[in-house]
């Protein structure tokens, strides 16, 4: 069986624009991994047909992994446009490699698979390791065929999971991770050593991967869910510093409709302080999350509600400068009814609260006044003056 393929390095780092010609390569490099990823899986598929083992769960993850890659290289294709991209282009597409990944899938420590964010060149190692448990689980390799290669693969996975547990918070996880890696770590030494001396290592080779590829995997979905965990923290701040300074901003819409307009909605204004401060367990913060969207979806209610009220005074006031206008152009002002209704229409306008609902009636009669066809005055009266 030939080389399995290796996931390529991804070019830049989070932040940072790519690099045209590091992305062209990287993208040739990307289709040549997944098309090799793809037909090595079609084979171990068709193998795993014929196995009497039950490897449905490991073939379908193998799968979901490898289209996780596929999907987001067809993104970057379309993004990269053949290589017609500018400064805004570049730093999306290294956004697109070294963001997380809402449909990535990986396994959660047994056979179902889960879904978590994950960027793209830590779905490509996942799928290096998930692809290496599976052709060892259906015997496609030979461990004493290459055992040179298998240690130095086990050596190299060995120090990836030595940078994983590097960039872990210290805390309860770090312990735990720094204990796997030095009993792996252990493992490693131990086989190499037997392997120089001659002693037939091929059973400890296969048992050993499998373990490493676990712990490798583990750590990849552990540090991607710390960072979902902290993007989560840091949202729920930033959200509720915004909705802070909104809740002040609708309590002083709504004082400022009371007076001005009657009657006026009433209608509770959450306070954001009610929450109490945002805290710093995962699970808690997921339900922080949810009421602050509560919140801002009642802000927004009680916001247009009050808002409402106000614009239509506006307007009205508005309607009643032009129509004012309107009749002075049309020479209607002349007339007594129309100068009182005008003047009785500003006097409702100039109210504190403003009747709206008998101010929308008196400034639609006075539309509908200076609308109407001028009253019949005898031929030596002038409008407005008794003969």
């Amino acid at each position: 069986m030939s080389a399995p393929p290796v996931a390529p390095d991804a070019p830049a780092a989070w932040g940072r624009p790519v690099a045209p010609t590091a992305m062209a390569g990287y993208l040739e490099r990307l289709a040549a991994w997944r098309d090799a990823r793809r037909s090595e899986l079609d084979a171990l598929d068709r193998a795993a047909l014929a196995s009497t083992d039950d490897l449905t769960g490991d073939v379908t993850l193998a799968m979901a992994l490898w289209q996780s890659v596929a999907t987001r290289h067809d993104e970057l294709v379309r993004v990269w446009d053949g290589g017609r991209v500018g400064r805004v282009e570049l730093a999306r597409l290294s956004a697109m490699i070294w963001g997380r990944s809402d449909a990535a899938v990986v396994a959660t420590g047994g056979a179902a698979p889960a879904t978590t964010g994950v960027s793209l060149p830590e779905a490509c190692r996942l799928s290096d390791a998930v692809t290496a448990q599976l052709r060892r689980r259906l015997a496609l390799e030979t461990v004493s065929a290459d055992l040179a290669g298998h240690l130095a693969a086990l050596r190299a996975s060995v120090e990836r999971i030595r940078d994983l547990v590097a960039a872990a918070p210290a805390g309860r996880a770090r312990t735990e991770a720094t204990a796997v890696l030095g009993r792996l770590s252990e493992r490693v030494d131990d086989v190499t050593a037997r392997a120089r001396r001659g002693a037939d290592v091929g059973g400890l080779v296969g048992p050993l991967e499998t373990d490493v590829a676990h712990a490798e995997r583990d750590l990849i979905v552990g540090a991607a869910t710390r960072r979902d965990d902290e993007r989560d923290l840091e949202r729920a701040r930033a959200w509720r510093t915004e909705l802070d300074a909104r809740d002040d901003e609708v309590a002083a819409l709504a004082d400022r409709c009371v007076a001005q307009v009657a009657p006026a909605p009433v209608l509770g204004i959450p306070r954001v302080d009610a929450l109490g401060p945002v805290p710093s367990d995962a699970g808690e913060v997921d339900a922080y999350l949810v009421r602050l969207d509560a919140v801002e979806r009642a802000l927004a209610r009680a916001q247009e509600a009050y808002a409402a009220p106000l614009a239509e005074l506006t307007d009205l006031r508005g309607l009643l400068d032009a129509s004012r206008a309107q009749a002075a152009a049309r020479g209607r002002d002349r007339y007594p009814e129309v100068a009182a209704l005008a003047g009785h229409a500003a006097a409702v306008l100039a109210a504190a609260p403003v009747d709206l609902p008998r101010a929308r009636a008196v400034v639609g009669a006075y539309r509908n006044l200076i609308d109407a066809p001028p009253p019949a005055l005898a031929p030596d009266a002038t409008p407005g003056r008794s003969s």
